[in-house]
C-alpha cells in the first residue's frame, strides 16, 4: 500500500520513559511511566495498560473554582505505554520547568507531571466573570507540561506595564504582577464597542506567551 501517509515523519515518535514529545505539531505523545494530569477530553488514542479517572484537586481548590469562576477540568492518567493527546487542532507547545513556576491560561493547559504542584490563581476577584474565559492555574516544581495555542504564539518581555487581550494570553511568569483593565464605554451598549473591553496588564521583570487568537473559550466540549 502506498501513501505520504505512511512516510517516515508520519509514524509514531520515540522518546524515553516518562517523555513528553512532539508526535507533530497538533498532538503531543506521552511515554506514560506512573501518573500525569491532563485536560479531560483530550486523549486522542493510547496503547498499553492506562487508566483514565476523574482529578478533582481537593476541597480546598474547588472551593476556589466556585469563588473564581475558573473551570479547570482535569483527569488522571496512569500506567504504562503511549497516549497521544490533541485540543482540537491545536499546536502544541511543551515545557520544562526546574524547580520553578508557570502561569497558564486555564483553557491552554493540556497535561502536566503529577510531580508539579498546581493552584488556582485569583485575579482581581469580581472581574472574572465581566472577562470572560479569565481563569488562571500556577504549576510549581521541577515537570514537564504541555500547553495549546490557536496559531504559533510569541513571547514579550516584559520590563514596562504590557497590555494583552484576556483570551490571547497563553502562560506567564508567575512572578508578574496582574491585574484587568477595562476599556468599556457606555456607547458599546448601543452597538459601537471596540470589541476590545478588557485586557490583562502585566507588570514586573518576566514574560507573557501570547497566542494569535482571541476566543479560545469558543472551542466546543468534549463533555
Amino acid at each position: 500500500m502506498k501513501s505520504e501517509l505512511f512516510e517516515q515523519d508520519k509514524m509514531e515518535k520515540e522518546g524515553p520513559a516518562g517523555s513528553f514529545l512532539l508526535q507533530n505539531r497538533h498532538t503531543l505523545k506521552l511515554e506514560l511511566n506512573g501518573e500525569v494530569y491532563a485536560k479531560q477530553g483530550s486523549m486522542a488514542a493510547y496503547q498499553g495498560n492506562v487508566d483514565f479517572s476523574y482529578h478533582g484537586g481537593g476541597v480546598q481548590r474547588m472551593l476556589k473554582k466556585i469563588i473564581s469562576g475558573e473551570n479547570l477540568q482535569l483527569m488522571k492518567v496512569a500506567g504504562r505505554g503511549e497516549v497521544f493527546f490533541s485540543d482540537f487542532g491545536a499546536e502544541i507547545q511543551i515545557i520544562q520547568l526546574e524547580n520553578d513556576s508557570l502561569t497558564i491560561n486555564t483553557p491552554n493547559l493540556l497535561a502536566f507531571e503529577a510531580s508539579l504542584r498546581w493552584d488556582i490563581k485569583l485575579v482581581k476577584p469580581g472581574l472574572q466573570m465581566l472577562a470572560a474565559g479569565l481563569s488562571n492555574v500556577t504549576l510549581t516544581g521541577t515537570g514537564q507540561v504541555a500547553i495549546s495555542s490557536f496559531g504559533t504564539p510569541f513571547v514579550l518581555q516584559v520590563n514596562e506595564p504590557t497590555y494583552v487581550d484576556v483570551q490571547a494570553a497563553l502562560a506567564w511568569s508567575t512572578s508578574l504582577q496582574t491585574d484587568i483593565k477595562s476599556t468599556f464605554k457606555m456607547g458599546s451598549l448601543i452597538g459601537r464597542g471596540s470589541g476590545e473591553a478588557f485586557q490583562m496588564l502585566f507588570t514586573g521583570n518576566g514574560f507573557v506567551v501570547v497566542q494569535p487568537s482571541e476566543a479560545p473559550t469558543l472551542r466546543p466540549s468534549k463533555g
